[in-house]
Protein backbone atom coordinates (compact mmCIF):
# COMPACT_ATOMS: atom_id res chain seq x y z
CA UNK A 1 0.00 0.00 0.00
CA UNK A 2 2.64 2.29 1.03
CA UNK A 3 4.64 1.68 -2.51
CA UNK A 4 1.26 2.20 -4.30
CA UNK A 5 0.64 5.78 -2.64
CA UNK A 6 3.71 6.53 -3.42
CA UNK A 7 3.67 6.15 -7.04
CA UNK A 8 0.36 8.35 -7.22
CA UNK A 9 2.22 10.64 -5.14
CA UNK A 10 4.38 10.62 -8.46
CA UNK A 11 1.72 10.69 -10.80
CA UNK A 12 0.71 13.94 -8.81
CA UNK A 13 4.12 15.49 -8.84
CA UNK A 14 4.19 14.88 -12.83
CA UNK A 15 0.91 16.34 -13.72
CA UNK A 16 1.90 19.62 -11.37
CA UNK A 17 5.38 20.38 -12.48
CA UNK A 18 3.68 19.97 -16.74
CA UNK A 19 0.33 22.10 -15.91
CA UNK A 20 1.65 24.45 -13.41
CA UNK A 21 3.77 26.44 -16.04
CA UNK A 22 1.70 25.66 -19.10
CA UNK A 23 -1.25 27.94 -19.89
CA UNK A 24 -3.35 25.05 -19.60
CA UNK A 25 -4.61 25.12 -15.63
CA UNK A 26 -3.11 22.84 -13.40
CA UNK A 27 -6.57 22.59 -11.29
CA UNK A 28 -8.51 21.38 -14.50
CA UNK A 29 -6.23 18.78 -15.15
CA UNK A 30 -5.78 17.99 -10.86
CA UNK A 31 -9.72 17.55 -10.79
CA UNK A 32 -9.21 15.00 -13.49
CA UNK A 33 -6.89 12.82 -12.31
CA UNK A 34 -8.15 13.24 -9.08
CA UNK A 35 -11.08 11.08 -10.72
CA UNK A 36 -8.91 8.08 -11.48
CA UNK A 37 -6.69 8.26 -8.80
CA UNK A 38 -7.54 8.91 -5.56
CA UNK A 39 -4.76 9.67 -2.60
CA UNK A 40 -5.79 7.41 0.44
CA UNK A 41 -5.54 10.51 2.72
CA UNK A 42 -7.77 12.95 4.49
CA UNK A 43 -9.76 15.74 2.34
CA UNK A 44 -7.71 17.91 4.32
CA UNK A 45 -4.37 16.89 3.71
CA UNK A 46 -5.38 16.52 0.09
CA UNK A 47 -6.36 19.66 -0.06
CA UNK A 48 -3.16 20.97 1.74
CA UNK A 49 -1.11 18.91 -0.54
CA UNK A 50 -2.40 20.39 -3.80
CA UNK A 51 -0.59 23.58 -2.75
CA UNK A 52 2.18 22.69 -1.04
CA UNK A 53 3.33 20.88 -3.95
CA UNK A 54 3.30 23.79 -5.91
CA UNK A 55 7.14 24.73 -3.96
CA UNK A 56 8.66 22.31 -5.54
CA UNK A 57 7.72 24.25 -9.18
CA UNK A 58 8.84 26.86 -7.38
CA UNK A 59 12.36 25.68 -6.85
CA UNK A 60 12.85 25.03 -10.18
CA UNK A 61 11.97 28.13 -11.62
CA UNK A 62 14.84 29.69 -8.98
CA UNK A 63 17.34 27.66 -9.74
CA UNK A 64 17.10 27.80 -13.87
CA UNK A 65 16.91 31.89 -13.22
CA UNK A 66 19.28 32.17 -10.41
CA UNK A 67 21.80 34.11 -12.53
CA UNK A 68 19.10 36.06 -13.94
CA UNK A 69 17.24 37.04 -10.31
CA UNK A 70 19.96 36.82 -8.54
CA UNK A 71 21.30 40.90 -8.00
CA UNK A 72 24.29 40.03 -6.04
CA UNK A 73 26.05 38.21 -9.07
CA UNK A 74 30.06 39.32 -9.25
CA UNK A 75 29.87 38.30 -12.68
CA UNK A 76 26.75 41.45 -13.57
CA UNK A 77 27.85 44.64 -14.10
CA UNK A 78 26.08 47.81 -12.07
CA UNK A 79 23.79 48.03 -14.66
CA UNK A 80 23.00 44.62 -14.77
CA UNK A 81 22.41 44.56 -10.95
CA UNK A 82 20.20 47.83 -11.19
CA UNK A 83 18.50 45.47 -13.92
CA UNK A 84 17.80 42.56 -11.66
CA UNK A 85 16.90 44.65 -8.55
CA UNK A 86 13.98 46.53 -11.37
CA UNK A 87 12.66 42.92 -11.89
CA UNK A 88 12.13 42.00 -8.15
CA UNK A 89 10.33 45.50 -7.86
CA UNK A 90 8.06 45.02 -10.55
CA UNK A 91 7.62 41.36 -9.59
CA UNK A 92 6.74 43.12 -6.08
CA UNK A 93 4.62 45.59 -7.70
CA UNK A 94 2.78 42.54 -9.65
CA UNK A 95 1.93 40.69 -6.88
CA UNK A 96 0.09 43.37 -4.94
CA UNK A 97 -3.09 42.68 -6.83
CA UNK A 98 -2.95 38.79 -6.58
CA UNK A 99 -2.07 38.99 -3.18
CA UNK A 100 -5.24 41.09 -2.06
CA UNK A 101 -7.59 38.98 -4.15
CA UNK A 102 -6.34 35.83 -3.10
CA UNK A 103 -6.78 36.53 0.78
CA UNK A 104 -9.70 37.88 0.11
CA UNK A 105 -11.68 35.56 -1.94
CA UNK A 106 -9.49 31.95 -1.97
CA UNK A 107 -11.14 31.00 1.14
CA UNK A 108 -14.79 31.65 -0.98
CA UNK A 109 -13.78 30.65 -3.67
CA UNK A 110 -12.59 26.83 -1.62
CA UNK A 111 -15.93 26.42 -0.04
CA UNK A 112 -18.67 27.78 -2.79
CA UNK A 113 -16.79 26.17 -5.86
CA UNK A 114 -14.94 23.52 -5.36
CA UNK A 115 -16.92 21.32 -2.70
CA UNK A 116 -19.29 20.65 -5.72
CA UNK A 117 -18.26 19.31 -8.29
CA UNK A 118 -20.85 20.09 -10.87
CA UNK A 119 -20.65 23.88 -9.88
CA UNK A 120 -16.81 23.05 -9.82
CA UNK A 121 -16.85 21.03 -13.36
CA UNK A 122 -18.67 23.96 -14.95
CA UNK A 123 -16.59 27.20 -13.74
CA UNK A 124 -13.30 24.74 -14.53
CA UNK A 125 -14.27 23.90 -18.30
CA UNK A 126 -16.00 27.23 -19.41
CA UNK A 127 -12.97 29.02 -17.95
CA UNK A 128 -10.65 26.43 -19.62
CA UNK A 129 -12.77 27.31 -22.97
CA UNK A 130 -13.21 31.03 -22.60
CA UNK A 131 -8.96 31.07 -22.04
CA UNK A 132 -8.53 28.96 -25.00
CA UNK A 133 -10.75 31.22 -27.46
CA UNK A 134 -9.04 34.24 -26.28
CA UNK A 135 -5.71 32.53 -27.04
CA UNK A 136 -6.69 31.53 -30.55
CA UNK A 137 -7.75 35.07 -31.39
CA UNK A 138 -5.20 36.94 -30.35
CA UNK A 139 -2.42 34.77 -31.68
CA UNK A 140 -4.71 35.41 -35.06
CA UNK A 141 -4.55 38.97 -34.44
CA UNK A 142 -0.95 38.50 -33.95
CA UNK A 143 0.02 36.44 -36.78
CA UNK A 144 -1.26 39.03 -38.81
CA UNK A 145 0.61 42.01 -37.18
CA UNK A 146 4.03 40.40 -37.16
CA UNK A 147 3.19 39.38 -40.84
CA UNK A 148 2.25 43.01 -41.71
CA UNK A 149 5.57 44.62 -39.78
CA UNK A 150 7.91 41.43 -41.16
CA UNK A 151 6.54 42.38 -44.51
CA UNK A 152 9.38 45.58 -45.07
CA UNK A 153 11.89 43.86 -43.56
CA UNK A 154 12.57 41.34 -46.55
CA UNK A 155 14.19 37.67 -45.97
CA UNK A 156 17.20 38.40 -44.26
CA UNK A 157 15.83 40.72 -41.80
CA UNK A 158 14.05 37.93 -40.29
CA UNK A 159 16.24 34.87 -40.45
CA UNK A 160 14.55 33.28 -43.61
CA UNK A 161 11.45 32.47 -41.08
CA UNK A 162 7.99 32.25 -41.91
CA UNK A 163 6.08 35.50 -40.52
CA UNK A 164 5.02 34.32 -36.96
CA UNK A 165 7.71 31.70 -35.94
CA UNK A 166 11.31 33.19 -36.85
CA UNK A 167 13.38 34.51 -33.91
CA UNK A 168 15.17 37.95 -33.65
CA UNK A 169 18.30 38.98 -31.93
CA UNK A 170 17.89 39.28 -27.89
CA UNK A 171 18.38 42.87 -27.03
CA UNK A 172 18.50 41.62 -23.39
CA UNK A 173 21.96 41.65 -22.08
CA UNK A 174 21.13 38.41 -19.46
CA UNK A 175 20.17 36.84 -22.76
CA UNK A 176 21.75 34.25 -24.59
CA UNK A 177 19.20 32.94 -27.37
CA UNK A 178 16.88 34.74 -29.44
CA UNK A 179 13.53 36.46 -29.24
CA UNK A 180 10.46 35.15 -30.48
CA UNK A 181 9.15 36.80 -33.75
CA UNK A 182 6.30 38.85 -31.79
CA UNK A 183 9.34 41.13 -30.28
CA UNK A 184 8.54 42.72 -33.87
CA UNK A 185 5.36 43.96 -32.47
CA UNK A 186 6.06 44.17 -28.86
CA UNK A 187 6.68 47.45 -26.91
CA UNK A 188 8.25 45.65 -24.12
CA UNK A 189 11.09 43.32 -25.37
CA UNK A 190 12.91 43.85 -21.96
CA UNK A 191 12.43 43.59 -18.56
CA UNK A 192 13.83 47.55 -18.61
CA UNK A 193 11.03 48.74 -21.27
CA UNK A 194 8.51 47.00 -18.79
CA UNK A 195 6.81 49.65 -16.62
CA UNK A 196 5.53 49.43 -12.74
CA UNK A 197 2.27 50.32 -14.00
CA UNK A 198 1.88 47.21 -16.77
CA UNK A 199 3.51 45.15 -14.02
CA UNK A 200 0.39 46.11 -12.18
CA UNK A 201 -2.15 45.68 -14.46
CA UNK A 202 -0.50 42.40 -15.42
CA UNK A 203 -0.86 41.64 -12.07
CA UNK A 204 -4.33 42.25 -12.04
CA UNK A 205 -4.45 39.45 -14.86
CA UNK A 206 -2.97 37.14 -12.36
CA UNK A 207 -5.54 37.72 -9.56
CA UNK A 208 -8.30 36.40 -12.29
CA UNK A 209 -6.40 33.05 -11.38
CA UNK A 210 -8.51 32.85 -8.66
CA UNK A 211 -11.13 31.64 -11.21
CA UNK A 212 -10.85 27.87 -10.47
CA UNK A 213 -9.24 26.19 -14.31
CA UNK A 214 -8.21 29.82 -15.80
CA UNK A 215 -4.71 29.05 -15.30
CA UNK A 216 -2.00 31.51 -13.75
CA UNK A 217 0.48 31.35 -16.11
CA UNK A 218 -2.20 31.87 -18.65
CA UNK A 219 -3.78 35.00 -16.78
CA UNK A 220 -0.14 36.26 -16.97
CA UNK A 221 0.72 35.44 -20.57
CA UNK A 222 -3.00 36.93 -21.84
CA UNK A 223 -2.70 40.19 -19.91
CA UNK A 224 1.10 40.77 -20.63
CA UNK A 225 0.83 40.16 -24.39
CA UNK A 226 -2.76 42.52 -24.44
CA UNK A 227 -0.53 44.94 -22.94
CA UNK A 228 2.49 45.06 -25.54
CA UNK A 229 5.22 42.15 -24.17
CA UNK A 230 6.59 40.05 -26.64
CA UNK A 231 5.89 36.26 -25.82
CA UNK A 232 9.21 35.81 -24.12
CA UNK A 233 8.89 38.87 -21.44
CA UNK A 234 5.47 37.36 -21.17
CA UNK A 235 6.20 33.92 -20.10
CA UNK A 236 9.39 34.74 -17.88
CA UNK A 237 7.50 37.35 -15.65
CA UNK A 238 4.84 34.71 -15.74
CA UNK A 239 7.47 32.19 -13.84
CA UNK A 240 8.78 35.55 -11.85
CA UNK A 241 5.46 36.73 -10.74
CA UNK A 242 4.59 33.01 -9.34
CA UNK A 243 7.57 33.24 -6.45
CA UNK A 244 6.29 35.71 -4.05
CA UNK A 245 2.15 34.37 -4.34
CA UNK A 246 3.04 30.66 -4.59
CA UNK A 247 5.65 30.37 -2.44
CA UNK A 248 3.84 32.37 0.32
CA UNK A 249 0.50 30.92 -0.25
CA UNK A 250 2.37 27.21 -0.30
CA UNK A 251 3.51 27.97 3.25
CA UNK A 252 0.92 30.17 4.77
CA UNK A 253 -1.29 26.77 3.88
CA UNK A 254 0.85 24.05 5.28
CA UNK A 255 1.20 25.80 8.49
CA UNK A 256 -2.47 26.52 8.86
CA UNK A 257 -3.16 23.13 9.03
CA UNK A 258 0.01 22.37 11.31
CA UNK A 259 2.20 19.24 11.42
CA UNK A 260 -0.20 16.66 12.22
CA UNK A 261 0.59 14.22 9.21
CA UNK A 262 1.16 10.58 9.41
CA UNK A 263 4.14 9.06 7.97
CA UNK A 264 2.77 8.16 4.59
CA UNK A 265 1.53 11.34 4.57
CA UNK A 266 4.88 12.96 4.91
CA UNK A 267 6.29 10.61 2.66
CA UNK A 268 3.16 11.78 -0.76
CA UNK A 269 4.94 15.12 0.55
CA UNK A 270 8.29 14.65 0.03
CA UNK A 271 7.80 12.39 -3.12
CA UNK A 272 5.29 15.00 -4.46
CA UNK A 273 7.57 17.99 -4.13
CA UNK A 274 10.76 16.63 -5.78
CA UNK A 275 8.59 14.68 -9.03
CA UNK A 276 7.02 18.50 -9.19
CA UNK A 277 10.82 20.03 -9.20
CA UNK A 278 12.34 17.71 -11.66
CA UNK A 279 9.35 17.68 -14.45
CA UNK A 280 9.21 21.85 -13.54
CA UNK A 281 12.57 21.93 -14.54
CA UNK A 282 11.98 20.24 -18.25
CA UNK A 283 8.70 21.81 -18.89
CA UNK A 284 9.79 25.20 -18.04
CA UNK A 285 12.90 24.51 -20.47
CA UNK A 286 10.57 23.14 -23.02
CA UNK A 287 7.94 26.55 -22.86
CA UNK A 288 10.86 29.07 -22.92
CA UNK A 289 12.11 27.58 -25.99
CA UNK A 290 8.65 27.11 -27.56
CA UNK A 291 7.58 30.15 -27.66
CA UNK A 292 10.39 31.43 -29.34
CA UNK A 293 9.47 29.52 -32.45
CA UNK A 294 5.83 29.00 -31.73
CA UNK A 295 2.45 31.23 -30.54
CA UNK A 296 0.08 29.78 -27.88
CA UNK A 297 -2.77 28.35 -30.77
CA UNK A 298 -1.83 25.24 -29.70
CA UNK A 299 -2.68 25.64 -25.93
CA UNK A 300 -5.77 27.36 -26.96
CA UNK A 301 -6.91 24.51 -28.57
CA UNK A 302 -5.48 22.03 -26.45
CA UNK A 303 -7.55 23.93 -23.34
CA UNK A 304 -10.88 23.93 -25.51
CA UNK A 305 -10.40 20.11 -25.84
CA UNK A 306 -9.44 19.81 -21.92
CA UNK A 307 -12.52 21.62 -20.99
CA UNK A 308 -15.15 19.70 -22.88
CA UNK A 309 -13.58 16.59 -21.47
CA UNK A 310 -14.21 18.25 -18.25
CA UNK A 311 -18.18 19.15 -18.80
CA UNK A 312 -18.27 15.80 -20.77
CA UNK A 313 -17.33 13.47 -18.08
CA UNK A 314 -18.40 15.48 -14.81
CA UNK A 315 -21.73 16.15 -16.10
CA UNK A 316 -22.34 13.20 -18.62
CA UNK A 317 -20.30 10.02 -17.51
CA UNK A 318 -19.99 10.63 -13.89
CA UNK A 319 -23.66 11.59 -13.00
Amino acid sequence: MILFEALKAVLFGIVEGITEWLPISSTGHMMLLDEFVKLNVSEEFYSTFLVVIQLGAIMAVIILFFNKLNPFSRRKTPEQKRTTWNIWAKVVVGSIPAAIVGLALDDWVESNIMTNEDIAAIVVATALIVYGVIFIVMELRNRRRIAEASAPLGKHARGGAAAGAGAYRSVDPDADTEYDASSVISKVNTFDELSYGKAFAIGVFQSLAVIPGTSRSGSIIIGSMLLGTSRTIATEFAFFLAIPIMFGWSLLKFFRHGFAYTGVEWMIFAIGLVVAFLVSVLAIKFLVGYVKKHDFTAFGVYRIIVGAAVLFYFLVISV
